[in-house]
């Protein structure tokens, strides 16, 4: 049996995949160990991963806005978000996540580092040990590496020609260009390692020997990345946080339901919920509203048809829905197309444009922006509600979603990576 080190960071979503593939890995009696940040010791004990929070890395102790090291959503422009992320995340705090890293090899002795995809310290790490190195990206890939491939964060579908293709490259070329202003500290971590300085930042994902995409291939446009790209299926499930729920609403009570559920971390969701809750207000609809651990249920007053609650277990609930809300995140985009719900996206930045355009492409759902009137969400919901034509595409997507989902394999392709 073999021993992984699975190391990464609080950014959402991302965290309970890693964690449930650590878990599989368990299950075939493999030993883990998960670093992330002290947040996620919740997430980590609701699953019975072995966990250490990061020693000397940033490390934080709840998911308030006020912690996100990141705070994306203050960003004016997609620079600035480039340089949030390489800055506070992927090379400014690189020589941390390499020292804890190497300290967690030391003491643990792991066969396999399975890593974030944006954690390069951490990748660094794992090179200066000699370990072979997975990469775990929970959502469509988020890096300007692949050739061909529409920008991350623009929603695009893909190129419909050979001009649209070049624009597409063009671009491409010009993020990828952005994020080198973190080559410095990401140097200088690897000179503390005894590493040499690479030329480009993206070069220090070529140390990896598979990039598993925890994505349904059914879902990311079909796309066929070259080695060492696996798509090893989703991983996706209640979180830690999520409380039971019990319907406010008789049995009798046959309105259609719709269920809103936006991040589970900050995003400066706060009015566009707000605008979501009064267009639900307008339906003859039950609505309910979960908010996840940030938000406060007392600064989202609603109609008597709207139900507001922290949290519920949505796995109980996308049966029933018929109509979901969302922001387009990765989980909550692909659980309830795996229901069959077709969905109204708002997405509001990270993934959620490229999400949402998977969507709307294969026809399960539509998007407005995340400024969207209480009129126009209203009239989306009620396109949602009275063609058919959404709720079958979303049921044939979900299918083949579910099909993948069936067929994970992460811990297979992790355990290829074990010495012989």
């Amino acid at each position: 049996m073999g021993r992984f080190l699975f190391t990464t960071w609080e950014g959402g979503g991302h965290v309970q995949p890693l964690l449930l593939a650590a878990k599989g890995l368990m299950a075939r009696g493999h030993q883990v160990l998960a670093i992330s940040e002290r947040c996620n010791v919740p997430d980590a004990a609701a699953l019975g991963v072995p966990f250490l929070s990061w020693p000397t890395a940033p490390s934080r102790a709840d998911k308030k806005p006020e912690s996100d090291p990141l705070k994306d959503w203050e960003a004016a422009s997609p620079l600035a978000v480039i340089a949030g992320l390489v800055n506070g995340l992927m090379c400014g705090p690189a020589a941390a996540y390499a020292a804890d890293t190497v300290q967690a090899i030391d003491d643990f002795k792991p066969d396999v580092v399975v890593a974030q995809e944006l954690l390069l310290g951490s990748m660094a790490g794992a090179e200066a040990r000699g370990k072979p190195l997975a990469l775990f990206a929970a959502n469509v890939w988020s890096l300007p590496t692949l050739p061909g491939a529409p920008v991350f964060g623009a929603g695009l579908p893909p190129a419909r020609d050979a001009e649209e293709a070049d624009a597409y490259a063009r671009v491409i070329a010009l993020t990828r260009s952005m994020f080198q202003m973190g080559l410095p500290a990401l140097n200088a971590a690897r000179a503390g390692l005894g590493l040499d300085p690479l030329a480009d930042i993206f070069a220090q994902l070529d140390v990896a020997r598979r990039i598993l995409l925890a994505t349904s291939r059914a879902f990311d446009f079909d796309a066929s990345p070259p080695e060492p790209f696996r798509y090893v299926g989703p991983y996706l499930g209640d979180p830690a946080w999520a409380l039971p729920w019990s319907p406010p609403w008789p049995a009798s009570d046959q309105r259609p339901l719709a269920l809103v559920s936006f991040s589970s971390f900050y995003q400066a969701q706060d009015d566009t919920l707000r605008r979501v809750i009064e267009a639900l207000g307008t339906l003859d609809v039950r609505a309910l509203v979960t908010l996840g651990p940030v938000l406060k249920r007392e600064d989202f007053p609603a109609p008597e048809n709207v139900f507001v609650v922290a949290s519920a277990p949505h796995s109980a609930i996308y049966p029933d829905a018929s109509v979901v809300i969302t922001h387009a995140g990765h989980g909550t985009t692909l659980r309830p197309l795996m229901a069959g719900a077709p969905l109204l996206c708002l997405p509001m930045g990270r993934d959620q444009p490229d999400n949402a355009i998977r969507v709307t492409e294969r026809g399960a759902g539509l998007r407005l922006p995340q400024d969207a009137t209480p009129a126009a969400i209203a009239a989306a919901v009620r396109r949602l509600l009275d063609e058919p034509a959404f709720r079958h595409a979303a049921e044939d997507l979900g299918r083949r979603i579910a099909a993948d989902q069936a067929a994970h394999s992460a811990e297979t392709e992790l355990e290829a990576l074990l010495p012989s």
